[in-house]
């Protein structure tokens, strides 16, 4: 059930042009160093983000009880994610609605923190070492 779980994480992220809007991919495609952001509709694009970030929070949270069967995991791991989720909206929102041409590389690494499932990557083993301590 878990591999299955993965391969839905795979599978958002392999048809995530398809599915959100997100007129960043192209710009971070290119040589962004200096160039302005793209014309976008920012309000689409911080609910798409947020779906997507929903999503794969979703997903991994459901690895989790997969793979420990504890309610105290799922616990805080979604506190976790609540408080990355907000902190990472708050900056995404405020770079996104910069206007200073280049400099996006806090930009860059916010948005994939937020479009990819990393932090499960972080939750996995930190629970199984509390686990087997």
């Amino acid at each position: 059930m878990a591999i299955f779980l993965f391969g839905i994480l795979i599978l958002v992220r392999a048809f995530a042009n398809e599915l959100f809007y997100d007129p960043l991919i192209q710009f971070f495609k290119a040589d962004h160093s200096t160039e302005i952001l793209p014309e976008m509709d920012s309000i689409k694009l911080v609910l798409n983000t947020a779906l997507r970030f929903m999503i794969n929070t979703l997903v991994s949270l459901s690895i989790l009880w997969i793979l420990f069967r504890k309610r105290d995991v799922i616990k805080i791991s979604s506190l976790l994610y609540l408080v990355v989720f907000v902190l990472m909206m708050i900056a995404f929102v405020i770079l996104i609605n910069s206007e200073a041409a280049g400099g996006h590389l806090a930009l860059f690494y916010v948005r994939r923190f937020l479009i990819q499932p990393i932090f499960i990557l972080l939750l996995i083993p930190a629970f199984y070492f509390q686990k087997k301590a």
